[in-house]
């Protein structure tokens, strides 16, 4: 019998993960203020540390928030998980000096479109990082459905 073991670690492990979030994030963060009125960068530092600081949040307080409004989310059918991305825009807009939300609806629209734009940016990383079905080896033992073990 032979044991495989499957390397199931996300896409982005490790500290070089982090800078490649930091990175899909920034520039997710700058085209998503470009397109909505309702937010403004002023620099591309500005767009940096902003991704920085949701990235940490996503990190760290966006499990905390999801963990204690669970009953909310479940009668949602997590729909809520919507307003706890726009508290964090909110939350990293009253950190960041220069960067700036106007509204929660803009924050609302600011995480929608965030999202969809780091899932396009990433998508590259997704295709080169999937690993292929392989067919087992007819050589290699294998168990079959109803195979009983002794």
């Amino acid at each position: 019998m032979k044991i495989t073991v499957h390397n199931r670690m996300p896409n982005y492990a490790g500290p070089w993960g982090f800078v490649a979030q930091v990175i899909v994030m920034t520039l997710a963060v700058i085209i998503a203020a470009w397109i909505l009125p309702g937010v403004a960068i002023s620099r591309i530092s500005t767009a940096i540390l902003s991704a920085v600081v949701i990235a940490l949040l996503n990190n760290f307080l966006r499990p905390v928030l999801i963990v204690l409004t669970l009953p909310l989310t479940a009668i949602t059918l997590g729909l809520f998980i919507f307003i706890i991305n726009a508290i964090i825009i909110l939350i990293t807009s009253a950190i960041v000096p220069s960067f700036e939300v106007s509204s929660f609806g803009s924050a609302l629209l600011f995480s929608l479109l965030l999202t969809g734009l780091n899932y396009l940016l990433e998508l590259p990383n997704r295709w080169l990082t999937r690993k292929d079905f392989e067919e087992p080896d007819e050589d290699e033992e294998h168990f079959d459905e109803y195979e009983e073990i002794k």
